[in-house]
């Protein structure tokens, strides 16, 4: 956690943003204490009260202007602030500190400021206008940052892993592996009878997967050669878009604007989220940008002006409803018949994963198997993790996670791809010293260590602070944003 962030922390992202922590500590996320209280105090640390304001003031100068925040995304963002405060804190509490020199050596230093390998006081204050930011702020937050990155050092700084250990890392990596796999989708398919009463039980029993919510919506296309009789987007052509913006503004509706600039009729749609007709084929004629503008169109505004890539559209609500999809629709029945493939393929998995766990099924009933499917076992050589040649290197790692003479089962997300894999032998491999690759692996083994002191420091961090939120004022935020 804390090693990502340093990775973070030497960007010059990082720096523009106000030299903040995104990556938090592990150890209390949303889980510290909720409490109700002082409606405008969002959090407390340690007795120290942080207000709304404060809270806000942090997201108005993280997030950028305009974007829509979540509930989630808040949430995600008081994690982000209460981590900013506690390194703040940190920072204070060892005493770092930063010279005026040292920071005028980290700026002439940085390459995004120099030009022919020399600092450019000229690249500097280009940097600072396209940003849009001054350089004491600039300036303030490089130090914040780079005060962060010293106490990260502190507790992170000398360490140096044995021979062992980069050993061990090396291996973990790049031993040989011989398994024998079966794979599970043909047992899957022998053993998955499916009837047309189960997938209209299943239907009737989850008729609200079935419902999916449609608008009817008029649309014209505006262009030169329809608002102004021209070819040109020139500035007259632009200044009716503004007139008509107006008008929609004050209420009037599509055909009261297609009547003032004699506009041809508009087309009519009828569509989902994902740009489908009821019968659930793909409306070619609309970008899938336009409907995500289409679907937050409020029903109280339901006539809208969109300008998407250089184009321009207004676009009329007329209907927003639920419509059932029956089960003749080839893509109900689909579905139905998907949701049962997989609850059928993770019953046995599970019963399976069960067996193995209770230790009750060996090499035998792996064998068993192969025999019921009528396959032979594919038997595949592994050259380390990172051997994507016949497994997707998802399943690869998993395989990579137990050890030799093990029967497991592993599987992709979806359960596309599963199998029951025998690992029949592991070739355990070292690194020489004077391997050019010595170094890569020196440096993934100190990683390892540096993220077990980073773990035990933030349950230091835990017992030091005691954070309290209010969830009260928490609310007034979201709703604030929402």
């Amino acid at each position: 956690m804390l090693t990502q962030l340093r990775n973070f922390s030497k960007s010059i992202f990082a720096k523009i943003f106000l030299g903040i922590v995104i990556i938090p500590f592990v150890f209390w996320g949303m889980g510290s204490s909720f409490f109700g209280g002082n409606k405008n105090v969002v959090l407390t640390i340690n007795k120290e009260k942080y207000s709304i304001t404060d809270f806000t003031n942090f997201i108005e100068k993280v997030v950028p202007k305009n974007r829509k925040i979540t509930s989630e995304q808040i949430d995600e963002l008081l994690t982000f602030f209460i981590t900013d405060i506690l390194v703040d804190k940190e920072v204070e509490s060892f005493g770092i500190k930063l010279s005026n020199k040292s920071l005028a050596t980290l700026i002439k230093n940085n390459k995004e400021f120099k030009r022919d390998n020399k600092f450019s006081r000229t690249e500097y204050e280009k940097f600072l206008l396209k940003n849009n930011i001054i350089s004491i702020e600039f300036e303030s937050n490089l130090a914040r940052q780079e005060k962060k990155n010293q106490l990260l050092d502190f507790i992170s700084g000398g360490i140096a892993p044995s021979n062992f250990l980069v050993n061990f890392t090396f291996n973990e990596i790049n031993q040989k592996r011989e398994v024998e796999i079966l794979n599970l989708n043909q047992l899957f398919k022998k053993k998955f009878k499916l009837t047309d009463g189960q997938i209209k039980k299943y239907y009737d029993a989850n008729l609200n997967e079935f419902k999916e919510i449609y608008k009817n919506i008029e649309l014209v296309t505006l262009s030169p050669q329809n608002l102004i009789n021209g070819d040109e987007y020139n500035e007259i052509f632009f200044d009716k878009l503004d007139d008509i913006d107006n008008s929609i503004a004050q209420g009037e509706n599509l055909n009261d604007i297609i009547k003032k600039y004699n506009l041809k009729k508009p087309y009519t749609f009828i569509l989902n989220e994902r740009g489908e007709n009821i019968k659930s084929q793909k409306i070619q004629e609309l970008p899938d940008g336009l409907i995500k503008y289409i679907f937050s169109i409020s029903e109280t505004e339901p006539t809208a002006l969109i300008e998407l890539k250089e184009k321009y559209y207004i676009v009329q609500v007329n209907k927003t409803e639920d419509i059932k999809k029956n089960l003749e629709n080839p893509n109900v029945r689909k579905k139905i018949i998907n949701q049962l493939e997989n609850q059928n393929k993770r019953k046995i998995i599970s019963e399976i994963i069960s067996k193995i766990n209770q230790n009750n099924f060996l090499k035998a009933d792996f064998d068993e198997v192969s025999k019921e499917i009528g396959v032979s076992p594919k038997k595949i050589n592994l050259l380390n993790r990172n051997d994507e040649k016949n497994l997707k290197k998802d399943i690869v790692n998993q395989i990579y996670k137990f050890a030799e003479k093990r029967i497991i089962v592993v599987h992709d997300f979806g359960f596309t791809e599963s199998y029951l894999v025998y690992i029949d032998k592991i070739e355990n491999v070292n690194i020489d010293k004077n391997s050019p690759e010595f170094d890569k692996y020196l440096n993934l083994s100190r990683n390892k260590l540096s993220n077990t002191l980073f773990t035990s420091y933030d349950n230091y961090i835990k017992e030091k602070y005691k954070i309290d939120i209010n969830s009260i004022a928490l609310d007034t935020v979201k709703n604030y944003y929402n």
